[in-house]
């Protein structure tokens, strides 16, 4: 009876495995669709040098598209242990972040965070062209994952709470944590109420916002003191600013979370997604680019994003005032 049980036991290990491989990790990121979507908006910004460079490098599954990939980070987390520190930086319960205290993971070890991943991933990018022992395709679908991780302000949290993750609220009717509102709930809830539940239209709103609405900003977005790599730092420390002023306001253990909170948080969610885009856009064109120009040329005319504006103006108006349900 016992060799039974320890034959079916064997049996069962390599499914156990693999749904733990499957499985998605305690600590996320932005979901999947935040993920696509940052890199959706990257690739319409990239240089031609930038472009050609990512279609070499990308692996034939991902099909020419580099939106494809965007999440693989978070794929292989269960198979790269060592990369789960990446995903992001936390500080002791301070509203600011500092490179020197902050980035490291729980051993002490320093640059282990998703600053010192962005950095790390571009210096080893830009050996591309050149005998090299980096595998450069892991290290660009690396570095497009934590440029978009960086800007979640919940991946520059407090240490005490994980991020958010240990901080349990109601999004609408249903069980999450304050963690996984700002990875997938908020998305989520604007993909389905304003955007027919299709991410592209909402991908497309917000490349209209870029010509529009945000336009006046770009250049403050793209602006750094390190105009050789990254400016990660800087966006770490945008992160725990607005995890401070939004993501944690007001909120505590076991509350629910809807309208007042979704409309008041989800501009932030929205331009988060665009600045990550239009930065990774950046540093794949200044690595890329051969000593290029910065600049990013914005391609679409301002009379559309008028009119996205105006049709989500109307959305947000018309949901507000008949809004009975969540996400």
């Amino acid at each position: 009876m016992a060799r039974h049980h320890q034959q079916r036991a064997l049996l069962l290990f390599p499914l156990v495995f693999l749904l733990l491989l499957l499985a998605p990790p305690l600590a996320g990121a932005w979901g999947k669709e935040g993920h696509i979507m940052v890199c959706k908006i990257a690739e319409k910004y990239l240089s031609e040098k930038a472009a050609a460079a990512v279609q070499a490098l990308l692996p034939e599954s991902a099909g020419g598209e580099l939106s494809t990939v965007c999440p693989w980070a978070d794929q292989v987390r269960w198979h790269y242990h060592w990369a789960s520190p990446l995903h992001y930086a936390n500080t002791p319960q301070v509203c600011n972040f500092k490179y020197s205290r902050d980035c490291h993971n729980s051993r002490g070890q320093q640059g282990m965070c998703v600053v010192g991943a962005i950095n790390n991933y571009t210096d080893q990018l830009y050996s591309y062209g050149q005998k090299t022992s980096y595998n450069l395709t892991e290290s660009l679908m690396f570095l497009a994952h934590f440029v978009g991780d960086v800007h979640q302000p919940l991946h520059v949290g407090f240490q005490d709470d994980e991020g958010g993750n240990t901080i349990t609220v109601h999004w609408y009717r249903r069980k999450a944590n304050l963690h996984h509102v700002w990875d997938v709930s908020i998305i989520d809830t604007a993909i389905k109420d304003f955007y027919n539940k299709s991410m592209d239209t909402m991908v497309e709103a917000l490349k209209m916002n870029l010509t529009d609405g945000w336009s006046d900003d770009i250049v403050h977005w793209e602006n750094c003191k390190n105009k050789h790599a990254t400016c990660a730092n800087d966006y770490a420390i945008e992160s725990i600013h607005y995890s401070c002023n939004y993501a944690y306001k007001d909120v505590e253990q076991d509350i629910t979370l809807g309208d007042d909170y979704f409309f008041s948080r989800y501009p932030i969610v929205e331009k988060r997604l665009a600045q990550a885009g239009i930065r990774l856009a950046l540093v794949l064109n200044r690595i890329f680019g051969g000593g290029e120009a910065d600049d990013i040329p914005l391609q679409v005319g301002k009379k559309g994003a008028q009119v996205i504006l105006l049709i989500t103006s109307i959305i947000l108006i018309t949901r507000g005032s008949i809004f009975s349900g969540g996400s």
